[in-house]
């Protein structure tokens, strides 16, 4: 089971963008267990296959701090079926992730997060046509005035590809929002999360009201993807930027799953 798990899993990116492609061209193996079980450890609810623990390739168990999340994770174990396709188990390749390397650099990964923060998507607004330049406007607006009433940060809005300069003050007030309590592992999975749709959506603020609550996994995407909803609508995708783009959604939504799990 260990070299099966590890040749699947391996050398897993921290960026789920780069994930998400990867999972485009898995290595699927044939499954090796029959049941599923999720047991309660020292390490936290983990996820064990026919009464052995699963590792994540670092050696890890694969364990959640709570019994919501471990179970969802154990359910997408529970759903393969003569193979493992890594491209459907993106709250596994998540775990693994946060438990490898987000738990040990809850800084690097907080720091990632907040570059967004002087270029964050919804600053950039496009010139024309008048119908999009609308459309950013009802996803985007809304977002930006909840930010500036729960954190103070008010910020700058600009038209094209020009670099916008932000308030530094602003800035640190959403910095401080995104979790960084260094041996909190509640927080390395927060954390995990956050970064994950930091990365996915281009958007720390966007991120930032997931964790909150304020936006659930389909409305962020949806705020992320004004532009190529545009492009879709009027020009359409070929097949592949389809398939990466559902990829991308899978990830999303398993992130603020996990959001929603330690929510509760």
């Amino acid at each position: 089971m260990r070299e099966i798990f590890e040749e699947i899993f391996s050398q897993q990116p921290l960026d789920p963008v780069e994930t998400a492609r990867r999972a485009m061209r898995p290595r699927l193996r044939p499954r090796f267990y029959k049941e599923v079980h999720v047991t309660d450890t020292q390490s936290g609810f983990a996820v064990a296959l026919d009464g052995r623990l699963v590792k994540t390739p670092a050696r890890r168990i694969l364990a959640a701090p709570v019994r919501r999340l471990a179970e969802a994770i154990g359910n997408e174990w529970r759903a393969q079926a003569e193979t493992i396709d890594p491209a459907t188990m993106p709250l596994t390749r998540l775990a693994n992730s946060i438990i490898d390397a987000v738990a040990d650099a809850p800084q690097r990964v907080a720091a990632d997060a907040a570059k967004y923060l002087s270029s964050d998507l919804l600053f950039y607004r496009a010139e024309g046509p008048a119908a999009l330049v609308a459309r950013q406007s009802r996803a985007w607006d809304p977002l930006l005035a909840w930010v500036k009433e729960t954190f103070g940060a008010g910020f700058v809005l600009g038209t094209g590809l020009v670099h916008v300069a932000q308030p530094e003050a602003a800035v640190a007030k959403a910095r401080a929002a995104i979790p960084c309590n260094t041996g909190d592992i509640i927080d390395a999975w927060r954390l995990g999360a956050v970064h994950s749709i930091t990365t996915l959506t281009g958007s720390a603020l966007i991120a930032l009201a997931v964790l909150d609550g304020r936006l659930s996994a389909d409305a962020a995407w949806a705020a992320a993807n004004v532009d190529e909803d545009w492009n879709l609508d009027t020009w359409g995708l070929d097949e592949q930027a389809l398939e990466r783009r559902a990829l991308r959604l899978a990830e999303t939504r398993a992130a603020a799953q996990v959001l929603d799990a330690l929510r509760g």
